[in-house]
């Protein structure tokens, strides 16, 4: 394997992480969310709602540190793609192209922390709940 097959490789394999890491926070949050709402239309104990927004939000919190590690591992390898993208025709250049046009807001980086931010205040409400109730 040649280094330029190390650099893609090593930025796909770690984009994909990243993805699969998000899709997976998704799937989880979907079933704490549905064990709070359960918790509340049952009327389960302030402890116990206390306990399942405690995790909703560690959930949360554990994903941004695996999301923020994602990115770490994926810019180690965007300047050598710059750098070999450089010998393309400029209507090839990708990630120059791509940083030259980056929104703060229309990224992924947005949205990921978007929705654990939402989640985390979520988790907290709970909590805050619970505590009412207690």
């Amino acid at each position: 394997m040649d280094g330029r097959e190390f650099v893609w490789a090593h930025f796909k394999l770690n984009a994909e992480q990243r993805l699969r890491g998000f899709n997976f926070f998704v799937v989880l949050a979907i079933f704490a969310d549905g064990g709070v709402l359960a918790a509340l239309q049952r009327g389960f104990s302030p402890g116990l709602l206390i306990l399942l927004g405690a995790f909703t939000v560690l959930l949360a919190q554990v994903f941004w540190l695996v999301d923020a590690r994602s990115r770490q591992l994926l810019e180690l390898t965007i300047a050598a793609l710059k750098e070999m993208e450089a010998e393309f025709p400029e209507s090839h250049r990708l990630f120059a192209a791509d940083a030259l046009g980056q929104s703060r807001v229309i990224s992924y980086t947005f949205a990921i922390r978007s929705l654990l931010l939402a989640q985390m205040g979520f988790g907290l409400g709970v909590v805050g709940y619970g505590l009412y109730q207690w």
